[in-house]
């Protein structure tokens, strides 16, 4: 029997799936919390993991990078969310496959059995010595590589601080959707937005300075008139 890690905080969502699969010999063990994924990924060793997107304590998106930087398995994103660049963005993070939620049972069973035959394709052939893969984000003449925190823009190295480059990965592995500081905080610090706090305001100047945005009207990194930033993919081709 094949195991999963199916990460899902809506119960209802989570008992559905897991009967269905449980019915085709799919063991799947549901955790609600993007946060504690990794440490049941780790201590269940499963055969491929299910991830939804909107998760508490870290998003899909996020986990997605983080598992894939030391776990060799499927990921397949099992999601409400049809979006074009969220799709684009999960096969960029590592992900393996971007599933709605509104496939047919059927067809999300069928897909599932297929990554787990490759991956035991793959597991059972002569190994040979590989890199930790990893792909850099790409938007026009941006390019942000995770591993070597890099970053080049028109082919030319930007100087950042650590803080600084976990703030642009962050707002790039969410681009096209706005960032509020309350999630940027969470997701960066562990903290929550307490009102006063100004270091996402100053990191983000920061950035938009050295990605020559425009300081008085920005259309890189843009703000949202109380909501937040907005990382813009299409705004990197000048």
């Amino acid at each position: 029997m094949n195991k999963i890690v199916y990460v899902e905080d809506e119960p209802e969502v989570g008992q559905l799936i897991a009967a269905y699969l449980g019915k085709h010999d799919i063991e799947v063990i549901v955790e609600p919390r993007g946060d504690r994924a990794e440490e049941v990924v780790a201590r269940e060793k499963p055969d491929l993991v299910l991830l939804d997107i909107m998760l508490p304590g870290k998003d899909g998106m996020t986990l997605c990078r983080d598992l894939r930087a030391r776990w060799q398995g499927p990921i397949v994103l099992l999601t409400s969310l049809d979006s074009d660049m969220n799709h684009i963005l999960s096969l960029e993070m590592g992900a393996n496959d971007y599933i709605l939620k509104t496939t047919p049972p059927a067809v999300l069973l069928a897909r599932v059995r297929l990554h787990l035959r490759q991956h035991v394709a793959t597991s059972s052939e002569t190994p040979a010595p590989q890199l930790t893969p990893h792909k850099a984000l790409r938007f026009g003449t941006l390019s942000i590589d995770p591993v070597n925190r890099q970053v080049l823009l028109s082919g030319e190295q930007v100087a950042l601080s650590t803080a600084d480059f976990d703030l642009l990965w962050e707002l790039a592995t969410h681009a096209g959707q706005i960032m509020d500081r309350d999630a940027l905080l969470k997701n960066l610090r562990g903290v929550s937005y307490d009102g006063m706090d100004r270091s996402v305001d100053v990191a983000i100047s920061r950035l938009r300075k050295k990605l020559l945005d425009n300081a008085t009207e920005p259309f890189r990194i843009k703000t949202v008139r109380n909501k937040g930033y907005l990382f813009a993919p299409h705004a990197w081709d000048m």
